[in-house]
């Protein structure tokens, strides 16, 4: 699904001289590698603070803790996700507020958050799901009407833009008032380890970040606030320095690879591919950033996707289902709130969808590969 080796092998000098200085300056924790990285981020998305973290659960964990969310607040975000999104709000013993999604693009539904919202609702957590952004001008604009606050989930849409109804344009991750990310090593700017990193525009907010990064420490031994011990350390900093000036080319690498995918696949009645654009009428795919492609998902209808799936492995090409289960259906997040018929899209959507190879290393010969043996099975 990933090529990481290919990737290093391109970078391969530059990682390997990184992590060697961090190792002879013993500067493993908080060293200059990790403020370097900080500070080039915040460079590339357009946002004045960034505070990396341990990973990307921690980072979203953090962000809700330093908005002040108490328990039986609720959060509203996607049911079709992964379930770090769920998981950090229940463990706050904040109320888990699930929704359905849009069957196009797959983010968080707006006529759904809409219904969900009552007088006990804190913030929404739009997930840019599989590297495309969701709708923030109708998220913020909500937000705005009911004094919400918006917490991006950006786990997998680093480097996406964002084009708003104006034609103004940002990265995602700098919209709302608070946003996490992850350094996985499989997402589109990952080390080799665990990573994350939150971002704000908000001074105030930053700062109690910072000090809930840190066990609650602005100054050693003095613990202002509760906090927890969440640190990027340098060797990940170091290879994340080394990827980030890249990070365009390789998104635009991901891009070309998911053109090449659903030119090969169009016209063919059982599947239906990604959308590449939220806002359509404004942005042309072939030259837009809206989607990063860290998962290209396939929709397969009237068909047999778990077929498919062995059919795949089968030949050697590895795929994945994401996610197979809905969240509201996991046994640590039911809830008799929740009913069946509010969730008509994602209940139909686990039992469709497909993720084929997606990295930078994509050939066209590894591509015609993939999507010839995927038709030979649809058309069986």
């Amino acid at each position: 699904m990933v090529d990481l080796k290919g990737q290093y092998q391109q970078i391969k000098e530059r990682v390997d001289a990184s992590i060697q200085e961090v190792i002879e300056t013993t500067a493993f924790i908080n060293g200059p590698e990790v403020h370097q990285f900080q500070k080039e981020l915040e460079e590339y998305l357009g946002v004045k603070h960034v505070i990396p973290c341990a990973n990307g659960t921690d980072a979203l964990q953090i962000a809700m803790m330093g908005l002040g969310l108490k328990p039986g607040d609720e959060v509203i975000t996607a049911d079709f996700t992964f379930a770090a999104t769920v998981e950090v709000i229940a463990l706050l013993q904040l109320t888990p507020v699930l929704v359905d999604v849009d069957p196009i693009n797959f983010n968080i539904d707006i006529d759904a958050i809409k219904k969900a919202i009552t007088p006990k609702t804190k913030a929404i957590v739009p997930v840019h799901l599989f590297g495309l952004t969701a709708n923030m001008d109708e998220i913020m604009e909500l937000a705005e009407q009911h004094n919400l606050f918006v917490i991006e989930d950006n786990a997998q849409g680093i480097g996406a833009d964002y084009i708003s109804k104006d034609g103004s344009r940002k990265k995602s991750g700098t919209i709302g008032h608070v946003a996490s990310t992850s350094f996985f090593p499989s997402k589109n700017l990952g080390c080799y380890g665990d990573g994350g990193a939150i971002f704000t525009n908000d001074d105030d907010l930053a700062y109690s970040i910072r000090g809930i990064v840190n066990h609650g420490m602005y100054e050693r031994y003095h613990h202002d606030v509760v906090g927890v011990n969440s640190r990027l350390d340098s060797i990940q900093a170091a290879v994340l320095r080394a990827k980030l000036p890249h990070l365009d080319e390789y998104n635009a690498a991901r891009r070309t690879a998911a053109r090449k995918y659903t030119k090969a696949l169009s016209g063919i009645d059982t599947i239906i591919t990604p959308s590449g654009c939220t806002l359509d009428a404004l942005c042309k795919n072939d030259v837009c950033n809206c989607h990063v492609y860290h998962q290209y998902t396939l929709r397969i209808i009237n068909a047999d996707r778990d077929g498919l799936v062995k059919h795949l492995n089968e030949n050697g090409i590895p795929c994945g289902v994401y996610y197979p289960i809905p969240l509201h259906s996991q046994k640590a997040y039911k809830d008799a709130r929740y009913n069946e018929a509010d969730f008509p899209v994602t209940n139909q959507l686990v039992k469709e969808v497909i993720s084929l190879p997606m990295h930078t290393e994509l050939d066209d010969e590894q591509i015609e590969f993939i999507t010839t043996t995927l038709i030979n099975f649809i058309a069986k």
